[in-house]
C-alpha cells in the first residue's frame, strides 16, 4: 500500500527523530574525508569515484526525491561483484559511535515489479552525520536492471506498521 509523499518524508524523519535521540549524548568524531573524481549526472542520479589512499569505490546517487536522504548502489575496487545498496538519512548532529541500530524486515519493489522481501540494517558511523541503511539482497542484478528501466523504487520497512519511502528512478 503507498502512502502520500508527506507521510513518506514524516516517516523518513521519525526515524532520523529517533536515532538522533539515541545519539545525542554521544561525543562528535572526525569521519573520513574521500576524494570525489569523474561525477557524472544522469537524471536524478550522479555517479562518481571516491578515493582515499589506495582505497576506492564507485558510487551512484540518487538526491533528488528527499532533500533529506540519499539513496546510493556501491560498489569497491577488487570487489565490484559485491554492490551493495544503501539508504543515507541526514541527522542534526555528528555520531559518537560506528553500530548496528537495528536489523529488520524491508522490502522493495520497482513500479509494478514483484516485491523482493528482504532484511534492512540501520547503521550508524562514528564521526558522520548519518544514519544508513543496508539492503541484504541475494540478487542485486535484478534489482539493478529493472531499477535501470523503471521510474519509482519503493522501500518498505516493518516496524508493526508499513512504512514506505519512494525514489524517483
Amino acid at each position: 500500500m503507498l502512502t502520500t509523499h508527506s507521510q513518506r518524508l514524516s516517516s523518513l524523519t521519525g526515524v532520523a527523530m529517533v536515532t538522533a535521540l539515541l545519539a545525542a549524548a554521544m561525543p562528535a568524531a572526525n569521519a573520513a574525508t574521500f576524494n570525489t573524481d569523474e561525477i557524472a549526472t544522469h537524471d536524478h542520479w550522479q555517479s562518481l569515484t571516491l578515493s582515499l589512499g589506495g582505497e576506492q569505490h564507485y558510487r551512484a546517487v540518487e538526491t533528488h526525491s528527499y532533500s533529506d536522504a540519499t539513496l546510493s548502489l556501491n560498489a569497491t575496487q577488487g570487489v565490484c561483484d559485491l554492490p551493495w545498496l544503501e539508504m543515507r538519512v541526514t541527522l542534526e548532529q555528528q555520531q559518537g559511535e560506528s553500530r548496528a541500530v537495528n536489523l529488520m524486515p524491508a522490502r522493495l519493489r520497482v513500479d509494478e515489479q514483484p516485491v523482493i522481501d528482504t532484511m534492512a540494517e540501520f547503521i550508524t558511523e562514528r564521526g558522520d552525520d548519518g544514519f544508513y541503511v543496508h539492503f541484504y539482497l541475494s540478487d542485486l542484478e535484478s534489482l539493478m536492471t529493472d531499477m535501470r528501466q523503471g521510474e519509482q523504487l519503493f522501500l518498505g520497512f516493518d516496524q508493526g506498521r508499513a512504512r514506505a519511502v519512494v525514489y524517483d528512478l
